[in-house]
């Protein structure tokens, strides 16, 4: 154990990553610093490993040289040891969970994804119900190599990293609370989409994922305690790891309603990651 190591978990989209789809030289800097004092980094993103990869190679970036430790993707559904380059932890839920889940999806009828079990997850069969949904229908398209609708004839997975409906133009909060109970042996995650920013995706998981889980899991195997965590984020799928970690920071262009942590007066086009590392004392 190294005495008085911190955690420093940032959310990707909207937090690190800027509305020009870049991140700041500053923000990299910082996390560079961090890392030379000491202090372990962690990505913690709604991506799955393959959509994180294709964001940095976009930017430029090679994911080894990336200044970070741990990468907690698919909403924590599995983590990445960025020195060993070896995925450390992952999660899935059986076939028959996604019998039961997307047959709740069909009652709302949800356009829904059902996405492949990691390290797969970017391979997907999807199912709409005939909605006006552009957000739906540019995520196939982004991802036409991988994507095939189901039918009679499409063969379902063994398992699956989750399963993920697009519902247009946003969830009122009385729907989301039901989906929720509907679901409640499974983990729910309700987070705006990084596509259109507009459309609610509902995401399901095996029942241990989450941010603040996986950040939890990752925190003891490197003996930090809690106290020692610090958070930066910027939608409701970072809300948990906010709440649970020691100190934790929201940017200014947070999504109304996420009023877990400190709201820092700086956005992430505007350094955010760095104004919450000044802020957390982790840097002089």
């Amino acid at each position: 154990m190294v005495r008085d190591r911190h955690l420093f978990v940032t959310d990707f989209d909207g937090t690190l990553l800027n509305d020009d789809k870049a991140i700041s030289s500053r923000d990299l800097e910082t996390l560079a610093r961090l890392q030379d004092k000491g202090t372990v980094v962690a990505i913690a993103t709604g991506r799955s490993l393959y959509s994180f990869q294709k964001a940095l190679a976009q930017i430029q970036m090679d994911t080894p040289l990336f200044p970070m430790d741990y990468l907690l993707f698919s909403t924590g559904a599995g983590i990445l040891g960025i020195k060993a380059n070896k995925i450390i932890r992952h999660l899935s839920i059986s076939r028959p969970d996604v019998t039961r889940i997307t047959a709740c999806f069909d009652r709302y009828r949800f356009d829904y994804m059902v996405h492949k079990a990691i390290p797969d997850t970017h391979f997907f069969v999807y199912k709409s119900h005939g909605h006006n949904n552009p957000d739906f229908k540019k995520r196939i398209r982004l991802y036409q190599a991988f994507a095939m609708p189901m039918d009679n004839g499409t063969r379902m997975y063994e398992s699956a990293t989750q399963v993920l409906a697009v519902v247009p133009q946003g969830l009122a909060a009385e729907q989301a609370a039901a989906v929720r109970s509907d679901l409640s042996c499974y983990s729910v995650v309700h987070a705006t989409s990084p596509l259109d920013h507009q459309s609610a995706w509902i995401e399901v998981f095996h029942p241990q994922v989450s941010k603040s889980r996986a950040a939890a899991w990752l925190a003891a195997g490197l003996e930090i305690p809690r106290t020692r965590v610090v958070a930066v984020g910027n939608d409701y799928n970072d809300q948990d790891l906010l709440e649970w970690s020691g100190q934790s920071f929201c940017v200014a262009n947070a999504v109304p309603g996420l009023d877990t942590g400190i709201r820092i007066p700086v956005s992430n086009n505007d350094h955010g990651v760095t104004r919450a590392a000044a802020m957390s004392g982790l840097l002089d």
